[in-house]
Formats: structure tokens, sequence, C-alpha cells
């Protein structure tokens, strides 16, 4: 694999000097960067280096000059090939980013490879982004971007001091097309819920675990709460709530069902405050939260 992995290098080195461009092992700040996650990428362009990437990985779908970018492949099935082939000096990945092997062998050519951490918090979220800068040789930025996110969580977390009610809230989302998966603690949307000031529904078990009838029943949940893309994949909002294991729950007798889009109700990056705000506002009623999109906005084009 090592063998394998140093041939490829070999080659995209000797493209590169042919066409007078910088090889892998540049110096200086990395300029030639491949981010292999939704939220990292986010990261990259709200630092404003977004210029710096080469690519992405399938899950980079915000902001819209991401999409532009060369697409190599789900950040879980990673390839070493598609990769190398853009002669990054940098990979930025996910802590699940995967597998093992193509890392390893992405290292072996020569890549530096920096795993990104992804606690599903505020302190995560301001962590992943110092991680991000450092990465990219900018720190200051890193340090302001991460303080402006803190105080945004602050504000959030001071409208809803004063709520007393957390209704019980039940993830959705489908992969592939078989039975739709619930999440359970440990994982980001029991993270983004608890933001939104509501109680994850699932407490039996940790990770994500597709749906059965007798953890709908047992979980009672007053908000069903999915993805844009679950709602489709499963024929609209209406055949959903038909689902047997969930029309006989509260949530799904009042048709309580909540819709984002993924990346930012799951991805625990620079929008996290203003995914828990909406999410907020949709759990409470008549709820108002501050406007947080200001203060946030960042140079989408890099």
């Amino acid at each position: 694999m090592r063998q394998q992995a140093l041939a490829v290098r070999a080659v995209v080195v000797a493209l590169l000097v042919a066409i007078g461009l910088p090889g892998p092992a540049g110096a200086g700040s990395p300029s030639r960067v491949v981010a292999a996650g939704g939220s990292i990428t986010e990261i990259v362009y709200a630092l404003g280096a977004g210029d710096r990437l080469v690519g992405v990985d399938s899950t980079s779908l915000y902001p819209e000059a991401a999409r532009q970018l060369p697409d190599v492949g789900y950040m879980r099935r990673l390839s070493a090939e598609p990769i190398l082939s853009l002669a990054p000096t940098l990979v930025l990945a996910a802590a699940d980013a995967g597998p093992p092997d193509a890392l390893a062998q992405l290292r072996a050519a020569g890549v530096e490879v920096v795993a990104i951490p992804d606690a599903p918090s505020p302190q995560g979220v301001g962590e992943k982004v110092r991680a991000v800068a450092n990465a990219l040789d900018l720190p200051a930025r890193g340090d302001a971007l991460a303080d402006r996110l803190a105080g945004q969580f602050d504000r959030l977390r001071a409208r809803l001091s004063g709520v007393s009610a957390r209704p019980r809230v039940l993830l959705l989302l489908a992969i592939g097309r078989g039975t739709p998966m619930t999440a359970g603690t440990q994982t980001a949307a029991q993270g983004i819920i608890e933001l939104a000031h509501g109680r994850n529904a699932i407490d039996a078990f940790s990770g994500y675990k597709p749906l059965s009838r007798e953890a709908v029943v047992s979980a009672a949940p007053d908000v069903l709460l999915t993805t844009e893309r679950t709602v489709a994949q499963f024929g609209g909002r209406k055949q959903l709530l038909a689902r047997p294991e969930l029309a006989s729950t509260p949530a799904g007798r009042a048709g309580r069902l909540v819709m984002m889009d993924a990346l930012l109700l799951l991805g625990f990056g620079p929008r996290t405050p203003q995914a828990a705000a909406r999410l907020a506002e949709q759990l409470h009623g008549s709820l108002r939260m501050p406007d947080l999109t200001e203060e946030s906005a960042h140079d989408s084009g890099g």
C-alpha cells in the first residue's frame, strides 16, 4: 500500500512541476487544502480561507462555493487516490473520517492529515474552530471566530433560561431506503436538542439505531425532528407521519414534525447557534429567539 501511495504521489508531483504548481510538500501556510467534513468546510470559509480549498467531501454542501469544488467522496469512505490527485498540502479530516487505511496512505505519501475534534457541544464547536484555524496557521482568526460563537451560545442560553418546558424530541434520519434511524445519547442530535431546551426522547441507548415500534412507544415524543432529505425520501410529510410506529405517538397525533437541513441541524459548525435558535422557536411555540445571523455572517466565497 505504501509503495502504491508513493507511486501515485510521484506522478502527481511530476505533473505539478510540469505545469508550474507547488508540490504537496510546499513550505509555509497550507495553500492546497482538502476538507473531509461538512462543518470543517464551513469553518474554513468562515475563517476567510476558502480560496485555499482544492477539494471537499460529499457532505460539504455549504456555502454554495463549496459545491463547485472537486468532490473526493463521502468522508467515511475516502480513497487516497482522488485526494492525492489534487496535490494537497493538508487534509483536514473529521474525527470519524476514514477508513484508517486511506488516511495512512495519505500520510505515507507525505501529506499532512490533521484530525479535527468533533464534540457536539458549544465548547466542542470552539475547539473545532481553533483546531481548523491552527492547522491553517490562522490562530488569531480562529480565536476571534470561536469567541464570537461563544457569545452567540451565551445569548441563546440566556434567552432560554426562563423556559421551563422541555418537550420530548425524537430524531428521525434516513439512511438508504430502509427503516429510518433514530438518535440516542452521545450524538449530535442530542446535542442540538438540548441546546434548543428540549429533551432527547431516546435515552436507552447511545449512537444511532434503526427505529422500532417498541422504542417509539416507550419514547412517547412530543415532537418529531427530521431532515428535509428524510422527509423527501419517505414520500413527504404526510406519508412519514402516517407510519404506524409514529402515528400513535403524541407528536404523530398532533402532527408536530420539524424539518431542517441536515448539515445545519447536526453539523456543529459556525451556524449551530442559528440552528439551535431556529429549533427552539419550533419547540417552544410563541418563543422568539434573538437574531444571530448578522453576527455570524462570513465570506462564503473565501
